[in-house]
């Protein structure tokens, strides 16, 4: 999509007001238990939109220390409400009559949900089905990995409101996808679609969306069935190392490694294994 004039400006935003009656859900980020509570949803809940408000981004902080201390969740998804958005990023409707210290105190807040997200050792994968614009692609990009809805679409709209992304997009967007490609997006404002998102590697799998929880669902029941300890020393691996010289990233990978060698899953894997039955993993000794 291309902005030729002003009177175009504005149809990359292409979400309008909400209806008329809309109101602020009770209960903005839903938390639901799967698999007998191995896998966790979360939901952004306040369809169409799903903008982001302060109360959604506590809810959310709060939702996420809650599964960091559960310790019979095993992997997590997270998803928007209805089939329109995953979620449009903040709400300017509510910052349009914020204050200055308003703002700035719920930036504040934000940069602590996304911290929270971004530190959680649990595996979380986000379940994309709509649009995910400014903080809501940041959101997406702050997890492990990315599944979309065929509809899908990636935006980070912030430079045409006068912003300069700073939910995590100018740091992961350039991992994600080519950097020029990731400096297109965060210059132009213009999106990216699911399809082409799924062709540069941003997005694991491209689903109908009729489809996408159900594709989530069976790879957090995958990532479910392993060792918890393995799969978080595996997580805490690939991040810890990705920044890393060669040497100190394998000497972090080593670290993971040794770690689990010793552990009781290792054990209990090979065992398995050996006797032709599904291992039976204790959840992850904290």
């Amino acid at each position: 999509m291309s902005v030729t004039d002003e009177t175009d400006r504005w149809k990359v935003l292409d979400f309008g007001p909400p209806p008329a009656d809309f109101t602020e859900p009770d209960n903005p980020v839903l938390l639901e238990h799967r698999s007998e509570g191995r896998v966790a949803v979360v939901t952004l809940n306040a369809p169409p939109d799903n903008a982001i408000t302060t109360a959604m981004g506590a809810r959310l902080t709060e939702v996420l220390e809650t599964i960091a201390v559960t310790t019979t969740v095993r992997a997590v998804v997270i998803t928007g409400a209805g089939e329109r958005a995953f979620s449009v990023g903040s709400d300017l409707r509510q910052r349009k009559n914020m204050t200055k210290e308003d703002w700035l105190r719920q930036r504040q807040d934000f940069d602590r949900t996304l911290y929270t997200l971004r530190q959680l050792r649990k595996p979380i994968f986000a379940a994309v089905n709509g649009i995910a614009y400014g903080g809501g692609s940041e959101i997406a990009q702050s997890c492990d990995f990315i599944v979309a809805a065929e509809g899908a679409t990636f935006g980070q709209p912030e430079a045409m409101i006068g912003l300069a992304a700073g939910g995590g997009s100018p740091v992961f967007l350039p991992r994600l996808l080519p950097p020029g490609r990731a400096l297109q997006m965060l210059m132009t404002g213009q999106p990216l679609s699911a399809a082409e998102a799924y062709r540069l590697g941003m997005v694991n799998e491209l689903h109908p969306q009729g489809e996408l929880m159900t594709a989530a669902l069976r790879i957090a029941d995958q990532i479910a069935s392993n060792s918890p300890t393995a799969v978080q020393a595996v997580k805490r691996a690939v991040r810890m190392g990705e920044s890393q010289p060669i040497e100190q990233a394998v000497a972090i990978m080593m670290e993971a490694h040794w770690r689990s060698a010793v552990h009781p899953d290792r054990a209990e894997g090979i065992g398995a294994f050996n006797d032709n039955r599904d291992p039976h993993f204790a959840d992850a000794d904290y």
